[in-house]
């Protein structure tokens, strides 16, 4: 178990999550890599699961945060669309926002967890 404590933000739509965490580090792959399945191989996640996570975001949102090009002679690829770069650019503003508020109360929250695993008696 690591000490290091964040809050983590995530914007709701009814039930979907619209984004969190998990799908703004796979906007940046996606951005970094040009493809939703190279994305997915950086973080360890199936493409479907990765699949999955960008349709739910492109429905969320008012226009595609994601657009994909099937392969063919020039290979496919995908990339952020304005919109999923001014997501992102927001998202990762509000985090920031979140971190710096709630610094105070993340060091209260320090001294209240264990964050060592508690060393075993020897007998």
């Amino acid at each position: 178990m690591t000490d290091h404590l964040q809050p983590r933000l995530r914007v709701l739509l009814a039930e979907a999550i619209a984004i969190g965490p998990g799908k703004a580090e796979l906007l940046r792959h996606i951005r970094e890599e040009g493809s939703i399945s190279a994305a997915a191989r950086a973080m360890n996640m199936s493409y479907r699961r990765a699949w999955l996570l960008v349709d739910t975001m492109n429905h969320c949102f008012l226009a595609p945060v994601v657009s994909t090009a099937t392969g063919g002679s020039h290979g496919g690829g995908a990339h952020l669309t304005e919109m999923g770069e001014e997501i992102l650019t927001r998202y990762e503003a509000m985090e920031a926002k979140a971190n710096l508020t709630l610094a105070p109360d993340i060091a209260e929250f320090r001294k209240l967890m264990q964050l060592h695993k508690p060393e075993e008696n020897a007998s």
